[in-house]
């Protein structure tokens, strides 16, 4: 499989992702926000990984790795509902003061960091949600210290995203990502989660997320 891009605009935009600046968490959540109100592909950096991870094919740079790419909005529906109306803005601030229900990279580094940070999932309120519950301030927390986010503007970000995915290694990714040498032990340790999670007794939502 060629992984990677063969034509010069994908080359360009996959270099403008990359050379995006990282914002950390009280970046973004300052006001004004820096993040647009656009759509775009995002890129998340760490500093200190959340699990042993291969990272010698991620990009670097100034002590942090990419491992995570994600989008918004997502692609059109093709079965007449309306589209998202998602934003980089709104997205971001998801991913950076919501839960593990609303953030699949949450749920993600909340699954890998469970044994470090002492938190689990849990399922919440009628039982059909899933979140760290108390834990996700404490995932908030390790964030701030250790995942920052970048991010370009794309009108159809969904195009872009399978590009990056197919051509850069990014650990963390599941969709499109199953060639990556991560990918079993990052599903395996989502499942293990939501299994435990389900034997477990329903608790009551605190509705905070990880503000």
């Amino acid at each position: 499989m060629n992984l990677i891009p063969t034509t010069d605009a994908a080359v360009d935009e996959s270099g403008l992702y990359l050379a995006a600046s990282p914002h950390t968490r009280a970046q973004v959540l300052t006001s004004p926000c820096p993040v647009p109100a656009a759509p775009g592909v995002y890129g998340w950096w760490f500093r200190e990984l959340p699990a042993e991870i291969n990272t010698a094919g991620c990009a670097k740079r100034d002590g942090l790795t990419l491992l995570y790419t994600g989008i918004s909005p997502s692609a059109p529906p093709t079965n007449g509902k309306a589209p998202s109306k998602q934003t980089l803005r709104t997205r971001i601030k998801t991913h950076y003061r919501g839960n593990a229900a609303g953030s699949t990279l949450r749920l993600t580094l909340g699954c890998l960091l469970s044994d470090q940070l002492g938190i689990e999932l849990r399922l919440v309120g009628s039982g059909k949600r899933l979140t760290f519950v108390a834990g996700e301030k404490v995932l908030s927390e390790w964030m701030a210290e250790n995942a920052l986010v970048s991010w370009v503007l794309n009108p159809e970000p969904w195009v872009l995203e399978h590009q990056l995915i197919s051509s850069l290694d990014v650990p963390l990714n599941l969709d499109a990502n199953a060639h990556n040498s991560f990918f079993p032990t990052l599903k395996a340790a989502r499942q293990s989660a939501r299994d435990r999670a389900r034997e477990l007794p329903v608790v009551p939502n605190p509705g905070v997320g990880g503000r």
